[in-house]
């Protein structure tokens, strides 16, 4: 369905960033893999890729918290692979703490990551998608882009912005054949959200599974996680 596209997928070494790279190389797209990782997995995941999906798959570690760097990622993708056709701004981080002890470190890098990297991606490559007359640029926000949770300043803040960005995009590119949607997914089960639950137990001083059922899912209307795969196959969902 993807055959002849070129993907980025930002933050695409693990997690929901990895599953998306999958389905999306999966339908026939070349992919641009970026993240952080252990070089010799990052290689073995490229290679991978390549092998099972017979796609182009190259990997560039440009820091998302760098917008000379994330401007660079889509003009090397341009050169090395000759287009950018999907642009997925998936690379995020978290820090959670009261505002009045919110690190002003750590407000800079998320919002730099999660919001700032999005806008930097997409004023690069909306020009060449322009001129192909074809583009999909999707934003994996979050339920925090729709609501709020205490403790979470900077990253509900953040994901507020890449909403009211994608409406921008989507208005300014009507007419071009460039679509951008934002996908606003609650609690995904990954490795990251695994590593969380641990922390939160401990600030919380309750077990795991309390957290998960009394925090993570309490305002989830599944009361489940949903999973990487129901998340990478939105995102195919809204390249065709």
């Amino acid at each position: 369905m993807l055959k002849g596209k070129v993907a980025i997928v930002t933050g695409s070494t693990s997690g929901i960033g990895l599953g998306i790279a999958r389905v999306l190389t999966g339908q026939g797209a070349d992919i641009v893999l970026n993240g952080f990782g252990d070089a010799g997995e990052i290689e073995a995941i490229r290679g991978s890729i390549e092998r099972e999906h017979g796609v182009r798959a190259v990997y560039n570690g440009a820091d998302m918290s760098k917008g000379d760097a994330v401007r660079g990622l889509v003009a090397a993708t341009v050169e090395q692979l000759g287009r950018v056709d999907i642009l997925v701004n998936n690379a995020g981080i978290q820090f959670t703490a009261p505002v009045e002890e919110f690190p002003a470190e750590k407000w800079d890098a998320i919002i730099a990551i999660n919001l700032s990297a999005a806008f930097h991606g997409i004023a690069a490559a909306i020009p060449q998608m322009k001129r192909q007359g074809w583009g999909r640029i999707i934003n994996i926000a979050s339920a925090h882009g729709l609501v709020a949770s205490a403790r979470k300043a900077a990253y509900v803040a953040a994901k507020h912005g890449v909403v009211g960005l994608t409406k921008v995009i989507a208005l300014e590119a009507a007419e071009s054949g460039v679509t951008c949607n934002a996908i606003c997914p609650g609690y995904v089960w990954t490795p990251l959200v695994e590593q969380q639950a641990e922390g939160q137990a401990a600030v919380h001083g309750i077990s795991r599974d309390d957290v998960i059922r009394k925090v993570f899912l309490a305002e989830q209307p599944t009361k489940r996680f949903a999973t990487v795969e129901e998340i990478a196959a939105l995102v195919a969902f809204l390249c065709m």
